[in-house]
């Protein structure tokens, strides 16, 4: 037996093992390597198509789902308020009509109704503006709950009416009670990944400017008499559209007023 030739044999194909095994280890780090630099260059790939954004919100909070209803309003909540005749329409919402109208003036700002709302609607701290639409004649608010607002929720809405004086002549209000908080904490997707969502989808356009960037909440299921809503990224892209991402699941939400409404 030729230990020497067998001694040669086990040298070499150990050294082809090792050699393999270098070889294996070197693509390994390489793909590693290539996925942390892919993910840390959507920046760049954001500057590049001159997308730009301020600040982006703190996300070491984490949230919870919430189990909410639609209010059934009382006429004892209601005969209180002065200067108003109120009816309480299907029982969850408000519908009042001003004594006196309130003027507005041609360059409205939402702090001219800030008092008003205050003094005289149900809960009024608790609304935020969203909009003003000329061609309806209509002042948008939609109903916060720990500084988060319930997006496009029809359930949550306080509109103003005006007409063509500009004067506020009636409005409409709804509210959601909180049932209860669902499940465990989650932490919350990072509002980069959220921005990347919307790009891998192509809904970022080239030269877009993210001009606001915050948390509220969306429907998630709708129930017979109460529905779950989700922790939701709203971006506002060029100061006009809104985008929504879902903050625990990543993905691209479309909302509008009939899906975000509690069928009693």
């Amino acid at each position: 037996m030729d230990w020497s030739r067998i001694k040669t044999i086990f040298i070499l194909t150990f050294l082809v093992l090792d050699i393999y095994l270098v070889y294996q280890f070197m693509n390994t780090r390489d793909a590693t390597q290539y996925e942390i630099l892919k993910e840390a260059t959507l920046e760049e790939k954001l500057r590049n198509d001159d997308i730009t954004y301020g600040e982006l919100p703190d996300t070491k909070k984490k949230e919870q789902y919430l189990s909410v209803r639609a209010k059934v309003f009382t006429s004892e909540e209601t005969e209180k308020v002065k200067g108003q005749s109120v009816s309480l329409g299907d029982g969850t919402s408000i519908e009042a009509k001003l004594e006196k109208p309130f003027k507005l003036t041609s360059k409205f700002q939402p702090a001219e109704l800030s008092d008003f709302i205050k003094a005289n609607i149900f809960a009024g701290e608790q609304y935020k503006f969203w909009s003003k639409n000329d061609e309806t004649g209509t002042i948008t608010y939609y109903q916060e709950h720990d500084s988060k607002t319930f997006y496009y929720n029809s359930n949550a809405k306080l509109t103003f009416f005006f007409n063509e004086d500009n004067e506020v002549t009636s409005y409409k209000q709804t509210y959601l009670e909180i049932i209860d908080e669902l499940s465990d904490a989650e932490e919350l997707l990072p509002p980069l990944r959220a921005l990347e969502t919307l790009y891998k989808k192509g809904l970022l356009k080239p030269k877009s400017k993210i001009t606001d960037f915050e948390l509220g909440y969306s429907t998630l299921v709708n129930l017979t008499s109460s529905h779950v809503v989700t922790p939701t990224w709203r971006i506002e892209v060029n100061g006009k559209e809104n985008l929504f991402v879902h903050a625990f699941e990543g993905r691209v939400l479309s909302l509008s007023d009939k899906e975000n409404t509690i069928t009693e």
